[in-house]
């Protein structure tokens, strides 16, 4: 196949499709983490448009950070925020409509407000269905392919929260006793946590890259 996957620059789903023996490439305003080779740098919709002949495959992961559900109490409290997520939304809806005219492919964001402005996702994941010890609610909308199948559960740690309650809930690594991300404030933080986890990456080149 011959794809592209937009807005990534740490490369881990392109390289694992490329593993796999396919022509793809990774596409977003950042240099690329990976081997610049294979990453066209520059403005989604532009580089797409520029392609020489048609793509068998995309997938695209639009920044989450203003279409959050659990972000979007503050565009209420700063009307700053509101206004950059309808650029947000306006950008995601660009992308779905690349989406759909390839007809192949997927769109990766977390629990969103897309779900009541687009569509509903055909699928929520979870890193720890595909090897990772990790705990974040990934939505795929997909177009031209099947549900990811999950590889590997990792098992979290047992945890009684609320403390005293006698309820016992998993925590994964990546987690606090409460639930809450572990990462703290930096200024790469968002995007350490927007980066792709290469268990859900080998799965989706593994299944979706021998359709």
């Amino acid at each position: 196949m011959r794809g592209i996957i937009l807005c990534e620059r740490s490369a881990v789903v392109r390289d694992k499709f490329r593993a796999m023996g396919h022509d793809f490439y990774s596409c977003d305003l950042e240099p690329c983490e990976g081997d610049p080779r294979w990453h066209l740098k520059g403005d989604i919709f532009y580089v797409f448009e520029g392609f020489a002949s048609p793509l068998d495959f995309v997938g695209l992961h639009p920044e989450c950070r203003y279409l959050t559900v659990s972000g979007f109490h503050w565009n209420y409290r700063k009307p700053e925020r509101a206004a950059k997520t309808d650029n947000a939304l306006i950008f995601a809806k660009r992308c779905f409509a690349i989406l759909e005219f390839v007809g192949r492919g997927y769109l990766e964001n977390s629990v969103s407000i897309l779900s009541t402005h687009v569509r509903k996702p055909d699928q929520i994941i979870q890193p720890y269905e595909f090897g990772e010890d990790a705990s974040k609610k990934t939505c795929l909308w997909l177009k031209g392919l099947p549900l990811l199948k999950p590889t590997n559960r990792i098992s979290g740690r047992c945890v009684e929260w609320p403390k005293g309650s006698g309820k016992f809930v998993e925590r994964w690594a990546n987690q606090t006793d409460s639930g809450q991300n572990r990462l703290g404030p930096s200024e790469t933080r968002s995007m350490d946590r927007a980066r792709t986890y290469p268990g859900i990456a080998q799965a989706m080149a593994q299944q979706w890259g021998n359709l």
